[in-house]
């Protein structure tokens, strides 16, 4: 399909997951499409984000593998991490998704702009000096880092610089509990720093099962991460402003001050809309500036769509490309779809990980008024021999009126690999009494969500 009042069927900002997914799909259809990208192809996930944070994660776990190894017979090593080589690896991947997902829009016939859009109105783009038209315009501009007005910020560093950081910090403070926070505590708490975390409520990873909330909080801290609860940063400088040492004074509204080299704020992404030109075109935006959408990812204004983060929906990288494909069957095949927001499974690659789906156990307590709680608290067979302390934990939430399995949590050694089978599970209906009937594979961490058989008292 063409539409020849317009230079574009699909205009699309943004060429990350969701933006990518949406434009390769219309253009499949037979839609005229482009996309503008002001930073790289592939969004925050791909290029700094999920992707190469997952591969700092594999890094960091190496050195509990070496230490496990002894007991499993293999001579005693001192190995020795080269920071600089692991970035210059990571890198390396990140150029090569980048090229990769530019193929992949180059094979659909997707034109790529390289620069920053902005909207005119409803059918107009511009970038620069140029000025685009197009039949529908989609905004997956995704989410932006948050900084809080603390007196010094700018001496500090977020997710963004932490990928490109010159030298692995000695020392390092990461303010924020959330699932951003927590992995990079463990990534470098895993690579050698010296970690502290501090966060302004009572315990990490709000949001999530109380009973994961407190294991991995004894986790981290076990494994040598300095927590601080109930407290916030209220000022930064340099240790020594004579000199041209980066070193850090943190300030606490405790009263107490640390000293650091490094000051990560990892305290949550809003939807990146600031500056966009959603007001020139009259796109209404919710109080957070997310992007206020249909059930078809459909703006106020009939030509406008969103999808992925900017729309505050479920900020994850599979759900704005489920956002993406379902726009593009919507608008472009003649085959309305809605995004399935229900029982999105997701992951906190942490240390140790944790996999989740469903309901919290309070939530489906406020919901449902009364639920069945199965769990298990064990030691994963790998840490036997390797004489590590660390467990594992899963736990599963059942509405005892009808048996289905409403939540499954879990922490531990591949706790999202297993999480994500079980999630299909969940998506076609999954009872108890199911669970019961499947026959575990064992020894497996995995059949301990098959052979829960006592409620929790």
């Amino acid at each position: 399909m063409t539409t020849s009042d317009y230079d574009y069927d699909l205009f699309v900002i943004g060429a990350g997951s969701g933006g990518v997914r949406a434009s390769r799909m219309a253009a499949s259809f037979g839609a005229k499409v482009a996309i503008a990208e002001e930073y790289r192809v592939g969004g925050t996930c791909v290029i700094r984000g999920c992707v190469p944070k997952k591969l700092m994660t594999y890094a960091a776990h190496y050195h509990e593998d070496f230490e496990d190894a002894i007991g499993y017979g293999w001579d005693q090593v001192t190995p020795g991490f080269d920071w600089q080589r692991f970035i210059a690896a990571k890198d390396a991947e990140i150029d090569r998704l980048n090229g990769a997902y530019k193929n992949t829009l180059r094979s659909h016939n997707v034109e790529i702009f390289q620069s920053r859009a902005v909207l005119e109105d409803a059918h107009h783009i511009r970038m620069g000096d140029r000025v685009v038209s197009a039949d529908t315009i989609l905004i997956a501009t995704g989410g932006a880092v948050n900084l809080p007005r603390t007196p010094g910020v700018e001496l500090a560093i977020t997710s963004n610089e932490a990928f490109h950081l010159k030298t692995l910090p000695k020392k390092i403070v990461i303010v924020g509990g959330g699932y951003i926070a927590v992995e990079f505590a463990g990534i470098f708490n895993g690579l050698g720093s010296d970690v502290t975390l501090i966060y302004r409520r009572e315990r990490i990873l709000r949001g999530f099962d109380e009973d994961i909330r407190k294991r991995l909080q004894q986790a981290l801290i076990d494994k040598g991460i300095n927590i601080l609860c109930q407290t916030d940063v209220a000022a930064i400088r340099k240790a020594d402003p004579k000199t041209s040492e980066s070193r850090l004074l943190l300030s606490l509204d405790n009263g107490d001050e640390l000293e650091s080299d490094e000051l990560m704020y990892a305290i949550g992404r809003r939807p990146n809309t600031e500056g966009l030109g959603l007001d020139r075109a009259g796109v209404q935006l919710d109080t957070n500036g997310a992007v206020r959408v249909d059930d078809y990812s459909r703006t106020n204004i009939d030509t406008i769509w969103a999808v992925g983060d900017v729309t505050d929906r479920i900020a994850l990288t599979p759900v704005a490309i489920k956002e993406g494909h379902a726009f593009a069957l919507t608008r472009f095949n003649k085959t309305p779809t809605a995004p399935d927001h229900h029982n999105v499974a997701s992951a906190v690659f942490s240390h140790p990980p944790i996999g989740s789906v469903g309901m919290t156990e309070d939530q489906a307590l406020d919901k449902l008024g009364d639920v069945d709680v199965y769990e298990s608290d064990f030691r994963p067979m790998k840490h036997t021999l390797a004489n590590r302390a660390d467990r594992a934990y899963a736990k599963v939430i059942v509405d005892c009126k009808t048996d289905h399995v409403v939540g499954i949590h879990m922490i531990g050694p591949d706790a999202p690999e297993i999480i994500q089978g079980f999630a299909v599970a969940m998506k076609l209906g999954l009872t108890k009494s199911a669970l019961d009937q499947t026959v575990a594979i064992h020894p497996t961490s995995a059949e301990e969500l098959v052979l829960m058989r006592n409620r929790r008292g």
